[in-house]
């Protein structure tokens, strides 16, 4: 593995995400590059919650002579996916914010980037026939990819968990701010 790409990988590695975020390294795709690596995230609102709300993967591209299309040695590419409510699916701006979602927590952490591109998709689903019982649902798909501008990654990765957190609808906190638990235990006396 070479030197700058396991450098870019550990500073990847040392994000601190907030205690929703369930990380955990995922097998990376191989043909993209010479060098890849991934995580993936699921992010669940309540503590007990089985399905997560959002869900996403980070992948890592690195490719030592560097890629025309990529402006760079390097490639983010990210896959976030989120439920929504029904209403906020249906929002005719839905894309657009979604899209601001990443590039503002990019922007927010410091990350220096550049060549962002990508897609927004809406998807909703209601059920018919015999799946008329079914509950409607929403969500939403961001496919997103950049350049980072040097090899230190962290707050690229905090950007991502940022917008997937956002995704899932969770306020996004200030640097070294701890999130209060949507659910509070009673203390039993």
């Amino acid at each position: 593995m070479s030197g700058v790409f396991a450098h870019a990988v550990e500073t990847l590695h040392s994000a601190q995400f907030r205690p929703e975020v369930h990380l955990e390294e995922t097998p990376a795709p191989k043909r993209l590059a010479p060098h890849t690596h991934a995580l993936s995230a699921d992010v669940f609102v309540e503590s007990d919650d089985d399905d997560p709300t959002a869900t996403g993967r980070l992948v890592l591209l690195y490719d030592p002579a560097g890629q025309e299309a990529w402006h760079g040695e390097f490639r983010l590419v990210t896959y976030v996916r989120a439920s929504l409510e029904l209403e906020m699916g249906s929002d005719p701006l839905l894309p657009a914010v979604g899209w601001s979602w990443m590039i503002d927590a990019l922007t927010n952490r410091s990350a220096p980037f550049t060549a962002p591109s990508g897609t927004v998709t809406r998807v909703s689903s209601e059920g018919f026939g015999g799946m008329a019982d079914e509950t409607a649902t929403a969500e939403i798909e961001i496919r997103a990819s950049w350049t980072p501008l040097d090899g230190e990654l962290m707050p690229h990765a905090l950007a991502w968990g940022d917008a997937l957190t956002t995704a899932a609808g969770l306020v996004p906190l200030p640097t070294g701010v701890v999130a209060i638990p949507q659910k509070r235990t009673r203390r039993s006396r």
